[in-house]
């Protein structure tokens, strides 16, 4: 069975950074896809970044160059380093696996992944 688990969040001031986690098991982890999405209150969830099976990375042009997506596959786990955080970067962080090789098309279609994290809250005040 597929689980993943994220860590990391938590409250920063404007300007901070965190790193997010996510520790998956269940399955043979470079096989499949992944991403980071996130849904602040009210919103609608939105797609973050991506790695797909190939090691292509995609980004929402909202974090580019502030946020970092990274996986270790020793250690099944996929990483969002945030800089420069913002307020608007508020929202409950999902962390998402697909057994199709591209999470960036899935998104494109608007396909919901697979399998999903519990959540993990971030908070950045002004």
């Amino acid at each position: 069975k597929v689980h993943l688990v994220e860590s990391g969040g938590g409250s920063v001031q404007s300007g901070g950074s965190l790193r997010l986690s996510c520790k998956a098991s269940g399955y043979t982890y470079r096989t499949y896809s992944m991403g980071w999405f996130r849904q602040a209150p009210g919103k609608e969830r939105d797609g973050v970044a991506f790695i797909d099976e190939d090691g292509t990375i995609t980004y929402a042009e909202s974090v580019k160059g502030r946020f970092t997506i990274s996986q270790d596959n020793a250690k099944n786990t996929l990483y969002l380093q945030m800089n420069s955080l913002k307020p608007d970067d508020t929202a409950m962080y999902y962390c998402a696996a697909d057994p199709r090789p591209s999470m960036t098309t899935v998104q494109a279609l608007g396909v919901t992944p697979l399998f999903w994290g519990q959540g993990t809250q971030v908070t950045v005040s002004s």
